[in-house]
């Protein structure tokens, strides 16, 4: 199967292409080694003669909220060059297009689990672009198929960033392994039943967790002692815990959980891990400097 897979070299996509190539799909990557998703003649070169446009490609938070214009272009205008780009081929190619669970605004004081079916609301610029995409590629005619992501988190060290802190502790949150993300998004390829649908992706009961939870755990991994509670705002915030019961049942991709996450990303210190008995301490104070709750007084 020929396969067009945009924004190939980002977390997602990184583990999907070994998943496709794996199964011997003949895979172009699109990204921006290889060319802008808001230049709508490269993106329908791109898309000349594929059978599937996998569309991972997008700005997300936090570049998202610190420049929503960049963001509107790249996730909006983006989309729409390769719907219409799917549109005019003669190949028609499906499209699966990833979107996220976080449309569906605050939903703490909701039972969970949320449902696809449940209302969405925007609440910053990357859960807006979200809802609008998902109802270009609705009412584009092609053969559809939309994944809503829960929290995939990167298999690695990453530099901390200042909106870490403006999740409370308290609300739900799950997450999912990048390469069973990869591993649904190949088997729904083979999987009739998984298009013209809306279809959560989450790691399921063993990954669901509080925030708390769930930060304490992965800066265990990498050697961070918990932070302490007032460095965090109290803020209800846009995620949650998900029926996943329909895209298992389907896909069948739920292979790993948050411990398996966890150990992932402690794997991958590798020879730095013998140096965390000496860094631990500026690690948590750097991180903590990020927090605009937290005095250092």
């Amino acid at each position: 199967m020929k396969i067009l897979l945009t924004g190939a070299s980002g977390n997602v996509g990184s583990h999907t292409l070994p998943q496709l190539v794996r199964r011997g799909h003949d895979v172009r990557t699109f990204d921006l080694r290889h060319g802008d998703i808001t230049d709508a003649a490269a993106v329908a070169q791109a898309v000349a003669g594929v059978d599937v446009v996998i569309h991972l490609a997008a700005v997300i938070p936090p570049l998202a909220d610190e420049q929503p214009a960049l963001a509107r272009a790249v996730n909006v205008g983006g989309t729409a060059n390769v719907i219409a780009a799917c549109q005019a081929s003669p190949s028609r190619p499906r499209l699966l297009f990833i979107s996220t669970l976080d449309v569906h605004g605050i939903t703490v004081g909701n039972e969970p689990p949320r449902r696809v079916g449940d209302r969405m609301v925007a609440t910053n610029p990357y859960t807006e672009h979200k809802i609008e995409c998902e109802e270009l590629i609705r009412s584009s005619g092609l053969d559809w198929a939309i994944f809503r992501l829960a929290d995939v988190p990167v298999l690695g060290l990453r530099p901390a960033h200042p909106i870490m802190f403006e999740i409370g502790l308290h609300n739900r949150i799950e997450c999912v392994h990048a390469d069973d993300v990869g591993l649904a998004i190949a088997n729904a390829l083979e999987t009739p039943q998984a298009w013209g649908r809306v279809l959560f992706i989450g790691g399921g009961a063993s990954c669901q967790l509080t925030y708390g939870e769930y930060l304490t755990r992965l800066l265990a991994a990498m050697g961070v002692q918990p932070l302490p509670d007032k460095a965090f705002s109290p803020a209800d915030y846009c995620t949650d815990w998900l029926d996943t019961t329909d895209s298992q049942a389907l896909l069948q991709y739920q292979r790993h959980s948050f411990d398996d996450i966890a150990r992932a990303i402690a794997a991958s210190l590798g020879w730095r891990r013998a140096l965390l008995p000496l860094v631990r301490p500026l690690v948590r104070r750097s991180m903590l400097r990020l927090s605009p709750y937290y005095s250092h007084a």
